[in-house]
């Protein structure tokens, strides 16, 4: 399930990429993909707002798409990337999905999945963190900047 740093970091520019997505509705930017094999096969940025559905978060609309896709409940050899650390929810959906691997860009210290615990996702489930970091981090922190004038 390992891979390599390039490949992490096209796959990361991919979920950047939707969270520009995002960014031009007027969402959070946050953005995701879902890779097997090395292909993406469900992606998703948030929608929240769009929808006005809170559940509506890029990783769950992600997962729902790479579920579809391959036929497959679970997604045990695929990897998630998504700019911002999952929230508990979304953690909880890479555990019942049980993703094989989750990259994610910045941590998010106020609602990210680790400031509750870092045993929220499947127990076998590898996680590397800080892909992109300061892009990813520069695109949340720009959005809600915005927000604040």
């Amino acid at each position: 399930m390992n891979t390599s740093n390039i490949e992490d970091e096209i796959f990361m520019r991919k979920a950047i990429n939707e969270a520009h997505k995002a960014l031009d509705c007027g969402e959070v930017p946050i953005g995701a993909v879902i890779v097997s094999n090395g292909l993406v096969v469900g992606k998703g940025y948030n929608m929240v707002e769009t929808l006005s559905d809170a559940t509506a978060h890029a990783e769950i609309l992600a997962i729902t798409a790479a579920t579809s896709a391959i036929g497959a409940k679970y997604l045990k050899n695929c990897t998630l990337y998504v700019t911002v650390e999952p929230c508990v929810m979304c953690a909880g959906a890479c555990y019942w999905s049980q993703v094989g691997r989750v990259v994610y860009g910045t941590g998010d210290e106020k609602r990210g999945y680790t400031t509750v615990g870092k045993n929220l996702l499947h127990p076998k489930t590898e996680v590397q963190k800080g892909v992109l970091e300061s892009e990813c981090s520069a695109l949340v922190k720009s959005f809600f900047a915005k927000l604040r004038i």
